[in-house]
């Protein structure tokens, strides 16, 4: 039997975790690889909605992700792969109504109607889906997570573990989760992944979102605004200060605080690559589960310090 101790604090707390080492007995048991051939794929909020109009799905681009990523695992039946996704139109109209993100008292009554707009829209993909072939699995985040002011410190990840070993997708998404401090705050996708990052240790984090990457300047509003190809210790300041919020709704921060997440978990995991492609051309979600050298797009990682 697991024994799980959460502990909290500013230090973002501890897990204690006295299951037996279930991974490697599972594998010795049934020769499974190794989890380095797992990816981290999000479908991202304005992908799969109208950011600009409320609790709006893109049901054909859902469906077409769905079957390119059933393409993508049946051409590689090694791959592991976690697939997420952002709230969209759903849970960032709801969090945005009832303030959720605002100083001052928690708003219980917000909490609640924003974790079920969230959980619509992955009810909604989950179906699409499991009716396209790919062996999802809904985890709901706010179930376990637990954040001290913001930060995403806790979450049960055993389970997605166990569920990769047997082939199965777990489906994370953008939810809402209980605070320390707060009371109750947003967890994005992006949180999500980084905390899953440091437990099951993905080859690569693929990101994709409405735009083909990220852009010197918002590519809907303007239209000189360049692609960005790659994203370094070399330029990060230079791209942090052309970044702007995203198009639409979006309470958790936009393209800049996306770019600032990852950064930061490529310093800390720098083996670890991380792609942002567009999702809108079809075929370029499976050739990015396929192809880790993939030239579309921007590439985040990290570049040691010469000299």
């Amino acid at each position: 039997m697991s024994r799980i101790v959460f502990s909290f604090g500013p230090s973002y707390g501890k897990i204690t975790d006295e299951m037996p080492n279930v991974r490697t007995n599972h594998q010795q048991q049934q020769g499974k690889p190794e989890l380095n051939e797992l990816i981290f794929l999000k479908l991202g909020g304005s992908l799969i909605t109208d950011k600009s109009r409320e609790a709006t799905a893109r049901e054909g681009v859902i469906r077409r992700a769905a079957r390119e990523i059933k393409e993508a695992l049946e051409a590689r039946p090694d791959l592991r792969l976690l697939v997420g996704h952002g709230s969209g139109s759903f849970g960032h109209f709801a969090a945005q109504r009832y303030d959720l993100l605002e100083e001052g008292p928690p708003n219980w009554r917000g909490y609640a109607k924003t974790g079920a707009a969230a959980a619509r829209l992955n009810r909604l993909v989950t179906d699409v889906f499991l009716a396209e072939g790919v062996p999802v699995v809904s985890i709901q985040p706010s179930a376990s997570a637990r954040c001290w002011d913001g930060e995403l410190v806790s979450m049960e990840a055993k389970p997605i573990e166990l569920m990769l070993h047997h082939g199965l997708v777990p489906l994370v998404y953008g939810d809402v989760a209980l605070d320390e401090v707060r009371g109750c705050t947003i967890t994005s996708t992006e949180q999500i992944f980084v905390y899953l990052a440091h437990h099951l240790e993905p080859a690569r984090i693929v990101l994709a979102g409405q735009v083909e990457g990220v852009f010197t300047a918002d590519p809907f509003r303007d239209e000189s605004a360049r692609l960005i190809p790659e994203i370094s210790r070399q330029n990060l300041d230079q791209v942090e200060l052309m970044l702007t919020g995203s198009h639409g709704v979006d309470v958790t921060g936009g393209m800049l605080t996306k770019v600032r997440i990852m950064y930061a978990l490529v310093q800390e995991r720098p083996e670890l690559k991380v792609q942002l492609v567009s999702g809108q051309r079809p075929g370029l979600i499976r050739r990015a589960l396929l192809e880790p050298d993939l030239e579309e797009g921007t590439t985040i990682h990290f570049c040691p310090p010469t000299g």
